[in-house]
Formats: structure tokens, sequence, C-alpha cells
């Protein structure tokens, strides 16, 4: 493929270019409304004083930090606003490979390709530790790689893409590996509402200062285009990060965070909840017609990303390609997502057509 752009750009281009409709399924942009106060919120800002137009402080708002630092029952001073959660999760892992003496980076596959091109763009080694066939990782695989030369563990739950959700007794047992090698575990959090299994527990519950936690209000709120994001760190990673966020970035947006900060305070815990029941909804509609295709599939319990096999259909970029053009469906090949699961297709259920494209895959691989 004669294209530098990541694979998502290239595969959402073709879809656009594509001579008959096509459904999007390759990114995880929210289709749902947001909160009512993150509305009101930007509305707000709009007759702000001019003084609030300028440089907020670089490490984020006061009341936005000491509202979030609250409820994850951290100091607030381990709490970095980032622009989004991709930032949180690049200065957490840039300066975890520059404080921990290794060089590698121990990542799941399938993996966020995010992760793993991070990790290259920082000159590090990765390795992979494949997941089991239901998308659950042991621990033990972790651990039988991790060594001295390990700096960083990036675990995602619930994930993406498997839609796994990590409970307590595996989030426990990262943080000890990452202990004992003298690591860090970067554990991306940024699903925790769409969790489907109950069992979500993040990984600040042990307290370790080998432990950094990444989140944003992007995905809870469907506000991707916001780029409000936020870093939990260790003490001795907190000066770095600010120092990186300053360099480049200098300050997350304003509008923004105040937007952010009264639908935090503001939305009700039932907008979650129906958030949950629609995407399960969704899950469960396409599931089914994937059972009717006759495909393979990770039933995901969190999240809202689907995993699927097709028989005699390897999940390539010449067959997403193909289903774009025949199906008029557009989701995303396994191989971006590393080897384990390159036979397969990745689909993101966040369109209002969700139900409408299980449908056409079921009509086409009938």
């Amino acid at each position: 493929m004669d294209d530098d752009r990541p694979l998502f750009f290239h595969v959402m281009a073709y879809a656009d270019d594509a001579d008959r409709d096509v459904i999007d399924m390759v990114s995880g942009d929210p289709d749902w409304e947001p909160p009512t106060a993150l509305r009101e919120g930007i509305r707000e800002f709009a007759d702000a004083l001019v003084a609030d137009y300028q440089y907020p402080p670089s490490e984020g708002r006061g009341d936005l930090r000491d509202l979030l630092a609250d409820r994850h029952d951290v100091p607030v001073e381990r709490l970095v606003v980032t622009n989004g959660g991709g930032e949180a999760n690049h200065l957490a892992m840039a300066c975890g490979l520059a404080a921990h003496s290794g060089n590698e980076v121990i990542l799941t596959d399938p993996v966020y390709p995010y992760y793993a091109d991070r990790a290259e763009l920082l000159g590090a080694d990765v390795t992979y530790v494949p997941v089991a066939a239901d998308g659950t990782l042991d621990p033990a695989d972790v651990r039988a790689v991790a060594s001295e030369e390990t700096a960083l563990i990036v675990a995602c739950s619930p994930n993406n893409p498997t839609g796994a959700v990590y409970g307590e007794s595996v989030k426990r047992e990262l943080t000890d590996i990452a202990e004992s090698n003298d690591a860090l575990y970067v554990s991306d959090e940024v699903y925790e509402e769409f969790d489907f299994s109950g069992r979500f527990h993040s990984a600040l519950a042990f307290d370790s200062d080998h432990v950094a936690v990444t989140n944003s209000v992007s995905k809870a709120m469907a506000t991707t285009g916001l780029r409000v994001g936020y870093a939990i760190l260790p003490d001795h990673l907190v000066d770095p990060v600010r120092t990186r966020h300053m360099l480049t970035n200098v300050a997350v947006t304003a509008p923004g965070q105040h937007a952010a900060l009264k639908a935090l305070r503001e939305t009700p815990d039932e907008y979650y909840a129906e958030t949950r029941a629609m995407l399960e909804s969704r899950i469960e509609h396409f599931c089914g017609a994937l059972d009717a295709a006759g495909a393979e599939y990770i039933q995901p319990q969190g999240a809202f990303y689907v995993l699927a096999r097709f028989d005699d259909f390897p999940g390539t970029l010449e067959n997403t390609k193909r289903l774009i053009d025949e199906a008029g469906v557009a989701g995303m090949p396994g191989d971006a997502f590393g080897s384990a699961r390159e036979e397969w297709l990745r689909f993101a259920l966040v369109s209002p057509r969700a139900t409408e494209a299980a449908d056409r895959l079921a009509e086409y691989f009938a």
C-alpha cells in the first residue's frame, strides 16, 4: 500500500470514495448524543470573560483536576489533564520508557494499533502476548516474557479490539509483574463506562508507584472531538509528564475543559446506563447476524467493538475493500491489530445503522 497514513484513515477514505452507500464501522466515534450538560457548557463558555479565553493552567483547570482526583480517590498532584486519552497514553509511555532501565514494551495481541505505533515512534522493542480465544489475557503469559529489559506493560480494559474486561485478579497480577521487573503498567481505562460484565476494576486500587492510569471523556460522553483526557501518574512521573505536556501542547482547550467539568458534575448515572443498554442491544443483534452468517466471533464483555472471522474470507485490506464494494459495510482488517487475529475483521458498533450493517453482512455471507 503506497500510503503513509494510518490504516484507519486509508480505509475510511476508500469507503468515502465508494460508488455505493457504505455503513462506516471503522473507527470508534460514538454516534449517540453527548450529555445535555456538555452542550450547555459549550454554550456557557461563549459568554465567558476575555481572561477565560487565555491559556489555562498547563496541567489542567484546578476545579476539573479536583473533581477527577476526588472521583478516583487519588491526590490531585498526581493528575494531569491531557489532549485526549491519546496524549495521556503517549506521555505515560514516553516518560515511563525514559524513567525505567529497560527498552521493552509488552503489548497484547491483538492490540489497539496506536500503542504499537507509539512504541515504534519512541524507539522501543515490542513483545506481543497473544490473548485467549475469548479475548481474555492470562497474566502468566505476561510474566513468562517479562524481564529486566521490560520498561512498560500497556493494556486496555475494557479492551479494544476484543471487548474483553480484565478483572481485579488480572490487573493485580499485571501490577505485580511491573513491580517485580521495575517496569510501569499503563492501564488504559477509557472504556470503563462500557462494562457489560460487572467485572471492571481500576488498576488505581492497588496504590502502586508502578501503575499509571489513563482515561478521557471522549468515549463515555460521545465527544471524541473535545480532546479532554487525563493521566493519573506515580509520583516520579508527574514532573516529566507535565514538562513534556507543556512543551508539546501547552495546555488543553479551555472551552473543552469547561464543558467537560460541567458535564462531569451534572450528568446523571442514567445517561451511562442508557448508553450501555443501547450498545448491548446492538451487540446482541450484530452477533445474531454473525451467527446467521456462520461467522466465528468474540462476544464482547465491554467497549463497542466486535472481532469476527468469516470462512474463506480472511481479514485482509483487499477483503476489507471488497466488503465495502460488495456489501456496503466498512470494517477494519484484522492485521491492523497484530498477527493473532489477522484473519479477522473488526467492526465498531457506533453507527445508528449498526443493525442494518449486521443484516447486510448476514445476507452477504449467507
